[in-house]
């Protein structure tokens, strides 16, 4: 298991000079921000980035994410030109060395939180996802902006996509997803590159649009799909701690050929699928972390897990959830968890 920490570039108010003191420290999770959904990601730019953090002593182990086009999710006319484009940028990324990629299939909302700035007993700050407020909301209707919303679409384009979508079941949703998986592996398999699918966060359906990662039954149709390992899992604690019903470790343990990537965060489940982020130890939210990293070890999972989401403590502002306070403490306390395990 190795210990990753996402950045976001040269515009991050976390430097790589600041992760690399972080113990046991020594890969980089990025992407290039600036191509817009659907272009190619262009040799040049994949070099640059991996050359800026190699310079500071890191590895470039993972891109989260490459971005896959609306279009593509839907079934348009126009995917497979995107999913060229899409091939291309994954046969740059193997060329440059780049062996795990990140993606997700969530329909127009790639994460939901109803307040940034939750502030928890102890004076920190957290996400919070409200589901009962929510349930008020209809985004075709209303004005309202949630954090995590894409504010490159305009109220009318987002309106017409949720339109769209809920026109569309579960299973409509999977062949798309089929198609897609259908047509990327084959490049992927061929640059050695591992294709991990982040779940759906939260894992349920919202705005009546279909969301279809979120269980071990959702893997169980993954892995149907194409049984190679490079049809890979993002494992989200997380994300696909927020069901009760989904057994972490168990699901390590089922999957774990195709887990290639791993996210550690804790959550505190509340009533009626609300929920808030917590600080990474097991004692504070609904996830037992050590059972996950135990799973992990039994596995014998050798690829990155980064600290997820963090709270935002000791005065630090910033991109909400990725600063460097306190994911730099998650950080370690997964380093105590795997020694722990490890000499167990």
């Amino acid at each position: 298991m190795e210990l990753s920490f996402r950045w976001y570039g040269e515009n991050d108010p976390v430097k790589l000079q600041d992760i690399k003191q972080i113990p046991n420290m020594n890969h980089i999770v990025s992407a290039i921000y600036d191509v817009p959904v659907g272009n190619v990601w262009e040799k040049e730019r994949i070099e640059a980035l991996k050359s800026s953090v190699e310079k500071e002593g890191l590895a470039l182990s993972v891109i989260e994410s490459l971005p896959v086009h609306e279009s593509i999710k839907l079934g348009e006319n126009n995917r497979d030109h995107l999913i060229e484009n899409y091939k291309e940028s994954l046969k740059n990324l193997g060329e440059s060395g780049i062996k795990t990629v990140c993606y997700n299939f969530m329909p127009v909302f790639d994460w939901t939180r109803t307040d940034l700035h939750h502030r928890l007993q102890d004076g920190s700050e957290t996400l919070l996802y409200d589901h009962e407020y929510v349930q008020t909301i209809d985004p075709v209707t209303t004005n309202l902006n949630l954090p995590g919303w894409d504010e490159s679409y305009t109220k009318a384009e987002m309106a017409a996509l949720i339109e769209k979508y809920r026109t569309m079941t579960d299973d409509d949703l999977w062949e798309n997803l089929g198609y897609f998986l259908n047509e990327v592996l084959p490049v992927a398999i061929e640059h050695d590159i591992n294709l991990t699918i982040h779940p759906d966060d939260p894992p349920w359906s919202i705005f009546g649009i279909p969301r279809i990662i979120r269980s071990k039954e959702s893997y169980d149709k993954l892995v149907t799909i194409n049984n190679a390992k490079n049809n890979g899992i993002c494992f989200c604690t997380g994300s696909l701690g927020c069901l009760e019903e989904n057994d972490l470790p168990e699901m390590i343990r089922a999957f774990g050929d195709h887990i290639h990537f791993v996210h550690m965060r804790n959550i505190k489940r509340l009533d009626n699928h609300s929920f808030v982020e917590t600080g990474h130890l097991s004692k504070d939210g609904s996830v037992d972390m050590k059972a996950v990293i135990k799973a992990l070890k039994d596995i014998n999972y050798k690829g990155t897990i980064r600290p997820d989401h963090g709270r935002m403590i000791w005065g630090e502002t910033g991109k909400a959830g990725y600063g460097l306070f306190d994911r730099a403490l998650g950080a370690t306390y997964i380093n105590g968890l795997i020694e722990g395990v490890n000499q167990s």
